[in-house]
């Protein structure tokens, strides 16, 4: 089961630095996130999204190869594959990437925005459904950035060790069962 965190930051740029620093950390096998998302509200209380999964280019590219085989094997039938080759690609692709802009992967964008309109003018906010992670190594590469825990599906104890690892207290490594330093 995933457990859904939100960390907000003081600045529109730290929940991006963050969103970087967790990718890195996803590719050496140390957290494995299902869906993330920054929100950022600027200056003048407007809410941006920042997805981290693009849907509408997903669902073209895998709309445009699906039509792309279904039209070759239709081409066939008709003893002209190119064309149907070419013309299904570019209909799959269409249809792909309109169905994927109209799905709905991970995160509830309403909450996403629900969120965003509580935030701080200036501020960012991090959104992050997490699968698995190691919390002994990740924890000290995002405590730099700092952050304020806003909203976790972790329970009261575990959410407040995070707050304390993001405020930079070092004793959050004896609550986890790991040796202090």
């Amino acid at each position: 089961m995933s457990d859904l965190i939100v960390i907000g930051y003081k600045d529109e740029d730290t929940a991006d630095q963050v969103l970087n620093k967790l990718h890195a950390l996803k590719k050496e096998y140390l957290i494995d996130f299902e869906d993330a998302c920054i929100v950022v509200r600027d200056q003048g209380g407007r809410v941006h999204l920042k997805q981290s999964v693009n849907l509408t280019g997903l669902g073209a590219a895998s709309g445009g190869l699906r039509g792309a085989l279904w039209g070759a094997l239709i081409g066939l039938l008709f003893l002209n594959p190119l064309i149907g080759l070419l013309t299904g690609a570019a209909f799959g692709a269409g249809f792909g990437a309109l169905a994927g802009s109209l799905s709905n992967y991970g995160i509830d964008e309403k909450f996403i925005k629900s969120i965003g309109s509580t935030i701080v003018p200036g501020s960012s906010a991090l959104f992050v459904l997490v699968r698995s992670v190691t919390a002994d190594k990740v924890l000290p590469e995002i405590q730099q950035f700092g952050g304020t825990v806003l909203r976790t599906s972790l329970s009261n104890e575990q959410e407040a060790r995070l707050q304390n690892a993001l405020e930079g207290v070092r004793p959050w490594f004896g609550q986890i069962g790991l040796a202090k330093l």
